[in-house]
């Protein structure tokens, strides 16, 4: 019975319930360390010193990313800023805000204050993109830049995307075009994740589902290893993009 129950709760997982915050996915995703790991690499490159995260949620990409000379990691959910407070505790270059990403007054204080922003899985939720990446750019000094991350394929839009509060899905160039709009110069547009572009269209496109499976997303970090060495091989659009642009000015 022991062994019974210590395999279902590896499997499924659910310590957490649904809530309005999403409090199990992100507990879900927290777990998925490989994975978080391979997203944390593609971006590594291009972080300075000191560093704005928007939207870091509970800190599954913020740990691989630390530590550096200044880094603020924001949110705007009270419960994932409480998260992030006590996980700040003993670490003295780490800073938690509350910093809404289509707020000017939020941004006011930062002005000009970072060389590297780091921003994932968030413009593609807000309501103004055009207002939010203007924000970012002028969080950083010239010639800084920004780090991107938003889910690719508007044909891919589906139920899960609906679920998790995403306005689109984006292209290469609808994406280039709000950064350039934006005053910054794009360096880099670079497919990512290739492979779990299948298990996005069966999930959503096909069999609706609204939530992500945990033994699916288990399978897949176990597989991480494997697939990010061989995603650039896969002839699929990547399930998200990574732009990296800099400040013009």
């Amino acid at each position: 019975k022991a062994l019974r129950a210590i395999l279902r709760y590896w499997l499924i997982d659910d310590l957490y319930s649904e809530d309005e915050f999403g409090a199990e996915i992100l507990h879900s995703l927290e777990r998925a360390q490989r994975f978080n790991r391979w997203m944390a690499d593609a971006v590594t490159p291009h972080v300075g010193a000191r560093v704005l995260e928007i939207g870091a949620g509970i800190g599954n990409i913020t740990h691989w990313l630390m530590p550096r000379d200044v880094y603020v990691a924001s949110d705007i959910n009270r419960n994932y800023l409480d998260y992030l407070r006590n996980y700040a505790i003993g670490k003295p270059y780490l800073e938690v805000a509350k910093i809404d990403l289509e707020s000017p007054a939020d941004f006011a204080p930062w002005v000009g204050h970072f060389d590297s922003a780091v921003c994932l899985n968030v413009l593609e939720h807000v309501g103004d993109p055009n207002q939010a990446l203007r924000n970012l750019h002028d969080a950083l000094v010239p010639g800084g830049r920004a780090v991107i991350y938003v889910p690719q394929g508007q044909w891919l839009y589906s139920s899960l995307d609906e679920v998790l509060g995403h306005r689109c899905r984006y292209s290469r160039a609808s994406l280039a075009a709000e950064l350039e709009g934006a005053g910054f110069a794009v360096e880099s547009l670079r497919d990512f994740n290739r492979f779990a572009v299948l298990g996005w269209l069966l999930n959503g496109k096909v069999l609706r589902r609204r939530r992500f499976s945990r033994l699916q997303l288990k399978i897949f970090d176990l597989l991480t290893p494997i697939l990010r060495r061989v995603d650039r091989l896969v002839p699929l659009p990547g399930l998200g993009l990574v732009a990296v642009a800099r400040r013009r000015d």
